[in-house]
């Protein structure tokens, strides 16, 4: 019995352990200003249940595989494997950026790359879109805007990234048809940033969008390599360092 404890234990430490994920920040440049890609999430679901969200998730085994048109610029990988647990690795830095993309065109129908670039190799089936429309990944377009890991006592955990990309610049196909009924997220549009404080947000959320406010008041074109925002958990809140 004492080993089954143990055992029993020892796996819910395990499951604790937070996971790799990844959010992508679509915005759009306007006359009145910048807006930014969100969408509601199900009411059924157990994370975040109808709050409004950047598209996003978890990194799966695949995206650190899957080739790319253009690779990560190397001040962007350092930033990403920087305090990176457990073992640090470029295949895990270009694995965050990946799995940004492949969920942003999972969860919205963006499609974030590079016209008519393709791939040398035929990648998983989640990036048929990709291929179909003979979109290659280009990692050099996203810049990071922060990281953050969910406190230790909470039912799930991530170490999430949060990318930005101008559509203007990175979205080379946007499909006509309307994203599934069963998708995570519904109501996807562009929400100016000022709007954002008048919808239900994960307080993570919140604090990511103050810290874009900031970045685009210093970089207005997210052109400079600047240090990004890292919230390591401390009890049920965060401490702010950077990487």
């Amino acid at each position: 019995m004492a080993d089954e404890s143990k055992a029993a234990g020892a796996a819910r430490k395990k499951a604790l352990v937070p996971k790799d994920a990844a959010t992508l920040l679509i915005l759009d440049r306007t006359a009145s200003g910048v807006s930014v890609l969100m969408g509601k999430r199900r009411d059924d679901l157990a994370f975040n249940p109808g709050a409004y969200v950047f598209p996003g998730g978890r990194v799966d085994a695949a995206d650190g595989l899957v080739p790319a048109a253009v690779g990560l610029p190397e001040p962007l990988e350092a930033r990403l494997i920087d305090r990176m647990r457990p073992k640090p690795s470029r295949r895990r830095a270009r694995a965050l950026v990946v799995a940004a993309l492949r969920e942003t065109a999972e969860e919205t129908g963006y499609l974030v790359g590079r016209a008519g670039a393709g791939f040398a190799k035929a990648p998983p089936d989640g990036f048929a879109p990709f291929v179909e429309h003979a979109v290659g990944l280009d990692l050099s377009l996203v810049k990071l805007v922060g990281r953050a890991i969910t406190p230790v006592k909470r039912p799930r955990r991530f170490d999430a990234r949060f990318f930005a990309v101008w559509a203007d610049d990175a979205v080379a196909h946007v499909p006509t048809s309307p994203v599934p009924p069963d998708n995570e997220l519904s109501d996807v549009r562009f929400v100016p940033l000022a709007d954002t404080g008048t919808l239900n947000l994960p307080r993570m959320t919140v604090i990511m969008l103050r810290e874009l406010a900031d970045r685009l008041a210093a970089d207005p074109d997210l052109s400079r390599d600047l240090p990004a925002p890292f919230f390591v958990p401390r009890g049920e809140n965060h401490r702010r360092e950077t990487i």
